[in-house]
């Protein structure tokens, strides 16, 4: 990934001279220390003195990219203000990273990470960090039955929470390590399922939180990235265009430049017309400075370089000159769509959470599909669990509605615009074929069947969609281990509105050996001294029987929801083979992680010393369901400390 710091004249909107970085060529750097001392990382990086408030001294920086992601879970809004993230030396020295607060819904960062700040500092390693949010202006929404309700987010002490501050101690094995002229990455993952424990009985509901954010220098998940904010230069003969980062619906602020590199099978749509390649460029160009741009791309270690596959600029933008709103389409009546779990995205406000939205659409209605080009797809491509994004046909098409409470609301986009966007469906194979697999479907985007009215999806009534025997078409996809009665997972697209069978086109298909499982386990809320019955470098064997086992005692296996205490035998958590893994341990106020899992069991071993207890557990890997046996890549303990 590479970065043009070249300050940009006339630029609206840029911050003080700390954004106004000169970078033309920085190359990403997600180097571990490879297990050396703190004292021995530190040599090898520049002495320099940088002041990353003065630009005189910019050319003896470094800078570090900061990216946002979350793991999969229940919530589905989880908006809350990021006042600030902290670095912290070997010697304690520390530097701010964010120029400003900012709001995110991490509930919308399962599926890709978001670039939150391109930030100057001083080169070093850097060893810890500490994230601040805020809770005072919170919006948290957690999937109850076909709807959603209002969450109070509380710390275990029962309080509702304000401000927090979380320590982070990254592993000496990988520190975040800054160099001279060149730029280093980090991301962050809040973990939501993992970091709390929800009660859908109160009103509202209730989520007691005990933080897992942990920052990753070479994350164990690779994701789709995001970045947003505008335009301060396109370079043609480049094939490349450099933004002011601005994340998530930020409408003011700078924080830092970023490039952004094309292909000639770039997708561009600038101002609700579409382009591909250096055609979308020169389009992207005549936007002028200032557009605003979202990007959403990849990242190439070997090349170093951030490309975008998709690239929208101007009102193509959600929220930009008119209202937009995103969700899954949950029923279609004729031209009127039922929009669930909308992000509602205004033109003058900031955006907000709404659970239902009505979308009108009709003849004029441009439509486009993520991966197909220039195409206007026709309104008849929106089917039922596409997700979608939906522009407004003008600005003051909808109400200004902000209580995620009230009823349905509408959006005229008659005269407007639909993304449709990779869908994911889930569920158990029941049959597989040449070129096709249907199953049992259990979930859309995370949500559950029952919500779906598949009325109309097919060429007659009969055809119609139905969640017992979904039918996806794979093409030529390798399905040759699929087997009736376990998990898959699909991504694509539903088929078009009148049309089915098949009822969905996929793109990529998971099969159950690959299905990512997550495990989540509690002791109560004074823990047990004896979490397992065995912890050495081989893995964890976990006490299924544990008299301190309380109501969350389960593994996600794909839609299956596995009861650990009803086992015949305990589960063993073993790291995998080869790869990035992750292990860390939290305490009341901080977070120790280890990326060998060695390190993690001795520091786990000293800790459980009869006096600590373990609270809860969360792991992600692959589960083997004949074994009882979880290989895993992430794994995080909860201990209480007397």
């Amino acid at each position: 990934m590479n970065f043009a710091r070249d300050a940009v004249p006339g630029l609206a909107g840029t911050r003080n001279a700390v954004g106004q970085v000169a970078i033309l060529l920085m190359a990403l750097a997600l180097a571990a220390c490879g297990g050396g001392s703190e004292t021995t990382a530190t040599s090898a990086v520049s002495s320099a003195e940088c002041d990353p408030a003065n630009p005189d001294t910019f050319d003896e920086c470094g800078s570090v990219v900061v990216a946002i992601t979350d793991a999969d879970g229940d919530f589905v809004n989880y908006t809350v203000d990021i006042l600030s993230l902290e670095l912290e030396t070997a010697n304690g020295r520390t530097v701010e990273t964010l120029p400003r607060k900012t709001r995110m819904n991490f509930a919308d960062y399962v599926e890709l990470s978001e670039v939150m700040t391109v930030a100057t500092v001083p080169p070093a390693v850097y060893v810890a960090g500490t994230i601040r949010l805020s809770y005072d202006d919170a919006e948290v929404f957690v999937a109850m039955g076909d709807g959603s309700k209002e969450t109070v987010v509380k710390d275990l002490n029962g309080n509702t929470l304000g401000e927090t501050a979380l320590r982070i101690q990254l592993s000496n094995r990988d520190q975040l390590r800054v160099n001279r002229r060149a730029t280093a990455f980090l991301q962050l993952d809040f973990d939501l399922d993992a970091s709390h424990e929800v009660d859908v009985s109160m009103t509202p509901a209730e989520a007691v939180t005990q933080q897992f954010i942990v920052a990753e220098v070479s994350p164990v998940d690779e994701k789709q990235i995001r970045v947003r904010g505008p335009l301060a230069q396109v370079n043609e003969d480049e094939s490349s265009y450099v933004v002011a980062v601005r994340p998530f619906h930020d409408r003011v602020g700078d924080h830092g430049r970023m490039k952004v590199y094309t292909t000639d099978d770039t997708e561009f749509e600038v101002d609700g017309e579409s382009y591909i390649g250096s055609e979308g460029l020169r389009a992207l160009a005549a936007a002028g400075q200032g557009a605003p741009t979202v990007a959403g791309g990849t990242l190439n270690l070997a090349n170093r370089e951030f490309t975008a596959g998709v690239v929208l600029a101007g009102s193509s933008v959600p929220g930009h000159d008119r209202a937009a709103v995103r969700g899954n389409v949950i029923a279609r009546d004729g031209n009127l769509l039922t929009i669930r779990g909308a992000t509602v995205i205004p033109h003058d406000r900031r955006a907000h959470f709404h659970d239902d939205v009505v979308v009108e659409i009709g003849p004029d209605t441009k439509v486009f599909k993520d991966g197909d080009g220039r195409d206007d797809q026709g309104i008849r491509a929106i089917s039922i669990g596409q997700r979608v994004t939906v522009y407004a046909g003008r600005p003051d098409a909808m109400p200004a509605v902000t209580d995620a409470a009230s009823p349905q609301i509408l959006l005229d986009a008659t005269q407007g615009a639909v993304r449709m966007h990779v869908t994911h469906v889930s569920g158990i194979v029941n049959t597989v074929m040449t070129g096709q697999t249907d199953i049992t479907l259990h979930t859309i985007d995370r949500r559950r069947v029952g919500i779906f009215d598949f009325t109309g999806t097919g060429a007659s009534p009969d055809l119609d969609a139905e969640p017992d025997n979904y039918e996806i078409a794979t093409g030529n996809l390798t399905l040759a281990d699929f087997s009736a009665g376990k998990p898959i997972v699909a991504r694509g697209f539903p088929e078009a509105f009148g049309t089915a069978p098949p009822d969905f086109t996929g793109r990529t298909v998971v099969d159950y050996t690959d299905v990512r499982s997550a495990l989540g386990v509690g002791w109560g809320a004074e823990g047990t001294v004896a979490p397992f019955l065995r912890m050495d470098g081989e893995g964890l064997l976990i006490d299924n029987q544990n008299e301190d086992i309380d109501v969350r005692h389960h593994i996600k296996h794909g839609p299956v929801l596995i009861d650990l205490t009803a086992l015949d035998s305990n589960t063993l958590i073993v790291p995998r083979e080869s790869g990035r893994m992750l292990f860390f341990i939290k305490t009341a106020d901080s977070l120790r992680q280890y990326s060998d899992f060695g390190d993690f069991i001795a520091d786990l071993s000293t800790s459980l010393n009869g006096a600590t207890t373990a609270r809860s557990m969360f792991a992600r890997g692959i589960y083997d369901v004949d074994a009882n046996s979880m290989t895993v890549h992430k794994v995080g303990i909860f201990l209480l400390e007397p």
